[in-house]
């Protein structure tokens, strides 16, 4: 289980300047603007020397890399990185005036994160421009910090743990269209491994990707943690409408070169291209993993286990098949890690969603109702594989307990290569909704009908739908409620419409009689005729 972590003057070119920054010229005139290597470093920043770069070559870096023994990043000063814990690590703050591009060109200036006990391996971070890349080093005086702490024992050089984006230097609309302060306020994240967060347009923090996951809850083996080694951060043109990050990623299975193309809009869109070069056989080989945490919801909540209603950076797995399906898997926080497998081919996307927005269902100060929903939306061939689902179980909010990703069937071989393109879309909702009804709660009780003596061994589901194909259903016409189950038997099914004046809001219900404890996989969806109303309903329940 992988413990949680940590959230411009206006620069508008006329069009004469936006002519002159385009072509050959635009590297003259960033000097000129005062944005050259020389004028960071009289900013403040030290800056190595230049180096050439470029995707191909970070390529042939990570495939040379690959073909070598595995050497982890030197940590610089353990004994002292020791000392630096969450309470001292808190009282070191990077001063925003030391922030890379703090006066232009990019409005998203960025700052660095110090390393510390929960962070000791150093990125090695890069400013790159017109095709030369210098590496930003490392030095104490870009962070406030106490006399005493630990981190004054450091050497020049050290390295950072991770970096960010800040908010626009113009100031970002917030949630109630206040402008946000670009020195308080950041937009992504990327710290530790190969993990990395951005906000929703809730502009709240939850759920993780990473830049890949290897052997998560394989049986015997522990997980593997690649790390982002290197940070190319690309200098943009003023008035530049996205950022690009390159990133050289490293662990005893695998090298690999990674590209991240990021846009600050409605939410945060990354449209990321990545090679793997691999050192040793992968018996899971996960790309685009998607980390979060469910403790419980209204599906199912030990008595008294918490106050609070209900506590979930995610509530639920969602696809769209290749064959076009779109379905949803509401999660679990099961006894035993289980692992569930979605079988596919070239799938159109993925991602964990929190669907439940209602303040009233989760009660605290830590705004659940707001964490971001993440969707992976493929593109090119992906070829045969699966959207796999591990679910760990958790007994607090703390651990992160829920990984999704892409599996290819392809054989992860010593000496495989792979490469990937695709989006991530951090959003509210799913980027691409169907008109079909979509589930929106999933309750279970005790089966039976009320006024009976209920019998032993039968559970009740209520499961509710809401969308505009339910809308179209003709006043005294009852959907079918179509079920199928890997075993067991149902019982008393039928649907109706939810009792609230909402349109299209439809319930099916029906009860399982089942023995035995092992998980049981069910399906369920509406239709009209041949008509397919609904997305399909995924469950895995777990008797015991």
């Amino acid at each position: 289980m992988q413990d949680r972590s940590t959230a411009r003057p206006s620069l508008e070119p006329s069009l004469d300047r936006r002519t002159l920054l385009a072509g050959a010229g635009a590297t003259a005139t960033l000097a000129a603007l005062g944005f050259s290597p020389a004028a960071l470093a009289q900013q403040g920043l030290k800056l190595g020397v230049a180096e050439a770069f470029g995707f191909e070559g970070l390529k042939a870096r990570a495939r040379d890399l690959a073909s070598r023994p595995y050497q982890a990043p030197p940590s610089p000063r353990a004994d002292v990185l020791e000392r630096i814990d969450y309470d001292a690590h808190g009282k070191i703050k990077f001063k925003p005036e030391m922030a890379l591009w703090a006066n232009g060109p990019s409005p998203w200036p960025v700052t660095f994160f110090h390393l510390g006990r929960y962070f000791q391996k150093p990125v090695r971070m890069h400013v790159l421009d017109a095709g030369q890349a210098r590496e930003i080093v490392y030095d104490e005086s870009y962070f406030e910090m106490p006399a005493d702490s630990p981190a004054r024992e450091l050497p020049t050089g050290a390295g950072f743990a991770g970096f960010r984006f800040q908010e626009s230097r113009s100031g970002h609309p917030g949630r109630k269209g206040e402008k946000l302060d670009w020195q308080k306020n950041d937009w992504v994240a990327f710290l530790g491994a190969s993990y990395f967060r951005a906000i929703g347009e809730l502009y709240q923090y939850g759920l993780s990707a990473r830049g890949l996951a290897i052997d998560p809850a394989v049986a015997g083996k522990p997980e593997e943690f690649p790390d982002f080694t290197h940070i190319w951060l690309e200098t943009p043109q003023p008035g530049a409408e996205y950022v690009v990050v390159y990133a050289l990623l490293s662990g005893p299975s695998v090298a690999g070169a990674y590209r991240f193309r990021m846009h600050r809009g409605k939410g945060v869109t990354m449209e990321i291209e990545k090679a793997l070069y691999l050192r040793k056989d992968i018996e899971r080989l996960c790309i685009s993993p998607l980390t979060s945490m469910y403790w419980y919801s209204e599906t199912a909540k030990s008595t008294a286990v918490d106050w609070r209603p209900e506590v979930h950076d995610s509530d639920g797995l969602a696809l769209w098949t290749g064959a076009g399906e779109r379905a949803w898997r509401p999660l679990n926080n099961p006894h035993r890690t289980t692992a569930s497998a979605f079988m596919d081919e070239n799938p159109r996307g993925f991602g964990l969603l929190q669907r439940d927005r209602e303040v009233g269902h989760y009660l605290d100060g830590v705004f659940y109702e707001r964490r971001p929903s993440l969707w992976v939306e493929t593109q090119g061939d992906w070829g045969k594989g699966a959207v796999q689902l591990i679910e760990i179980p958790t007994d607090d909010e703390i651990h992160d307990n829920i990984v999704a990703m892409w599996v290819p069937s392809t054989p992860a071989k010593a000496g495989a290569s792979f490469e990937f393109r695709y989006k991530l879309h951090w959003l509210a909702d799913e980027p691409f909704p169907p008109a079909l009804g979509r589930v929106v709660a999933t309750r279970l009780g005790n089966g039976g009908q009320p006024g009976t003596v209920r019998p032993r061994g039968v559970r009740k589901f209520m499961v509710e739908f809401l969308g505009p194909a339910l809308e179209t259903i003709p006043f005294g016409v009852k959907p079918e409620v179509v079920l199928s189950t890997s075993r067991g038997t149902f019982s008393y099914v039928f649907a109706e419409a939810v009792p609230d004046d909402v349109p299209g809001h439809w319930r099916a219900q029906f009860d399982l009689t089942v023995e035995g404890n092992e998980p049981v996989e069910m399906r369920c969806f509406m239709r009209g005729g041949d008509k397919v109303l609904t997305e399909t309903w995924l469950y895995q329940y777990l008797p015991f």
